[in-house]
Order: structure tokens, then sequence, then C-alpha cells
């Protein structure tokens, strides 16, 4: 008799949906969107979209019906005023604050250490703070099927369907069905790739086996812990000491000493790639839209703000007047702003700064950030 099959086939004890939890990284500055987005407000704690919501308020509420309080939010220590006030909700114990930004590798995998400490057998899914995605019953169905995938003992990926050959995004290349019950549309993955060119990125659209990289991870906590001790030892054992003392009164004690001496490193490069490469990782493709609001491109094309005369205006008791133009105007000033025969503008007005571009070179207003810190002009940033 096979007993390994039977282990198998026995049904587990615990729903997986029972055992996820949502974390949220709320990090990044958005210098593309400057000056609207800046260190001290970046762009998750703004309504870029005229929603009525900012996108980290956005991003809690699509995650709450599946997670329920089970939820770990992940930001900078000046951010923690501005984020208890918009996620009142979310505990104490539950609201990991960095001294100093780290990038994900650090900030995800803090998460996954800390929720492995409570309880190893934890799910995490993974899903910053600054995306646009809908409609979001799509998007909760593309997450269940991950985390009955991720119960199998994979890490897993939500790709997007690409729309376009962007050269914007990293990719993910789809291999074979997996055929997990839950998860009908489970797939292997047989690598990430960085940003393509062009050229590339048309070959990638056209051979349609390839997803955009969106950064969501669905995961068992301790597969990720363990991909991660594997690659990157000392990251490993900085976050585990900082995890262990998380739940006692020596949390900020442990964690100011620690965490300034962590290494820097993404978590594609600390976990995704190397744990693809060992065949542990698997795609459910998404069949949603989905937008990191990288520029003010994209908060006009996903605005739902009326349009003045061919341009779209965001801010409370705006004073635009237009004639001739097109393009977007976002403003949190009183400031009467008038366009008059000018065409694809994008217009950010703010009490201390004023861009004026295009949206064809809206993609470039992070050099103007560069400059002022070169200028040392900080108090704009």
């Amino acid at each position: 008799m096979n007993t390994k099959n039977l282990v198998e086939n026995v049904p587990p004890a615990t729903e997986p949906l029972d055992k996820f939890f949502a974390v949220i990284p709320a990090g990044g500055v958005g210098t593309r969107l400057w000056p609207l987005s800046r260190a001290a407000a970046p762009k998750f704690l703004h309504d870029l979209t005229g929603s009525g919501s900012t996108l980290i308020r956005a991003t809690y509420d699509r995650l709450v019906p599946l997670s329920g309080e089970r939820v770990l939010l992940v930001t900078g220590d000046a951010h923690r005023e501005a984020v208890c006030r918009q996620l009142p909700e979310i505990a104490d114990e539950n609201l990991v604050l960095e001294t100093e930004p780290k990038d994900s590798g650090a900030a995800i995998g803090l998460a996954a250490a800390i929720l492995f400490t409570r309880d190893p057998d934890t799910i995490m899914g993974s899903f910053a703070a600054d995306q646009v995605i809908s409609p979001v019953g799509k998007f909760q169905d593309a997450v269940r099927e991950a985390i009955y995938t991720a119960a199998t003992g994979k890490i897993v990926t939500i790709g997007i369907k690409p729309t376009h050959a962007s050269t914007g995004f990293g990719y993910i290349l789809t291999g074979e069905p997996l055929n997990i019950a839950g998860a009908p549309s489970a797939h292997a993955v047989v690598k990430f790739v960085e940003k393509p060119s062009q050229a590339v990125a048309e070959e990638y659209l056209a051979s349609g086996e390839y997803n955009w990289n969106a950064g969501m991870f669905v995961a068992p906590v301790s597969l990720m812990l363990h991909h991660l001790k594997a690659n990157e030892p000392l990251l490993y054992e900085g976050l585990m000491e900082i995890a262990r003392a998380w739940d006692t009164p020596e949390r900020v004690i442990v964690k100011n000493r620690v965490w300034p001496t962590l290494p820097k490193i993404a978590i594609d490069y600390a976990v995704a790639e190397p744990a693809a490469d060992a065949g542990d990782v698997a795609v459910i493709p998404g069949d949603f839209s989905w937008d990191d609001v990288g520029d003010f491109a994209a908060i006009a094309r996903l605005s739902s703000a009326k349009e003045n005369n061919n341009v779209k205006v965001i801010g409370e008791g705006a004073r635009v007047f237009t004639e001739d133009s097109t393009g977007i105007v976002v403003t949190d000033t009183k400031r009467v702003i008038a366009l008059i025969g000018i065409q694809d503008v994008v217009v950010v007005d703010t009490p201390d700064a004023l861009l004026v571009t295009t949206r064809a070179h809206s993609q470039l207003v992070k050099r103007a950030v560069d400059g002022l810190k070169a200028n040392g002009d900080i108090d704009v940033l």
C-alpha cells in the first residue's frame, strides 16, 4: 500500500482561506508623481483617481473580505500618523514601521517572519498599497485561487495579462497548468524576466505566454523564509531576530538596533527568482485591470473626474478655466488656473511647487526630483 498517496489525499484539517493573512507594503515616494507625491506624503496616501478613496484605503477594502482583520501593514515611521488616520482598523501589533527604507526584501521578509513566529502554517499575501484594480470581484477570485495554490507548497504570483507591449514592467514566463483543486487557472512559472526592450516586449505579447509581474505574492510563510534563508542568510537572521521580539516589550529596541544593519534587496531577487529556478513558483493570470499609477498620464487615464471642456480636473474646490485645451489638472490650492490653447497638458499645483508638463513627458518628472535634490532644494521633496 502506498501510504504516501494516502497522506497526500487527506483533506487539510484547516481550510486554506482560514490561514490567509494579508500584508500591505506601503513604501516608495512615487517620484514621477511629484509634487503631489512626496517623501512625507507618498502616492498611496492620496486619492489619485477621484474615486473618493485613497490608494491605501482601497487596497485594504478589497483585501478585508478575504482576510477579515488579519491584515499586517509595513510602512515608513514618518507615515504612522497618516496611515493610522486612514486605516484605524490596523492593530498596533500589525503595524510595522520602518525606521529607514530597506527595499521590499526586508519589508515583506519581516512580515513573513512575524507571521511565522505567530503561526508557522500561515499563508501570507503581499499586495502593494499604490495600485488601482478593477473589478474587485475578479481580483478577489484570483487571490482565492492563489491561496489554494499556495496551500500545495508554492509561492504564487498573480500575473496581469498584457494589454500592450510595455517596456515598463517585468514579465513572467508561464509554464504548464498545475491542475489544482480550487485553482483552475494555476500554472507553473518558468522564470521571471526583467523589463524588456520594445522589440522583445512585442515578442512577449505576441507569444501569449507572458504575464506582467505586478509584484503580488501569496505563499506559505515557511516557504518564503526557506528561500530567504538560502539566498540572503544575513537578511534572514536579522529579520528573525526582530520577529522573535515583535510580540514582546523588546520590539522597538530590537527593531531599532537590527533594522539599520539589514542589506537592501528586492523580494524578487531575494526570493521569487531563485524560487522559480527551483520550481517552487506558480502564477494565477489575473483577469482584471491593473495599474500601478506610475505617472500623471496614468492618473489622466484612470481618473473618474468629470472633464471641464476636455480637461480632467482633480481637486476639491478646484478653480480651473479652460478653452481649446486638453489634459489634466491636479490641484490642492484655491489658485485660479487658466488653460488656453494648450494640448495634452499636465498641471499639478500645490502650495509650494508647480509642475507643468505634457502626458508624453510625464515619465520624465523624476528628473525634476533628481535635479532639485542635486541643488539642495529638499524642502519641496
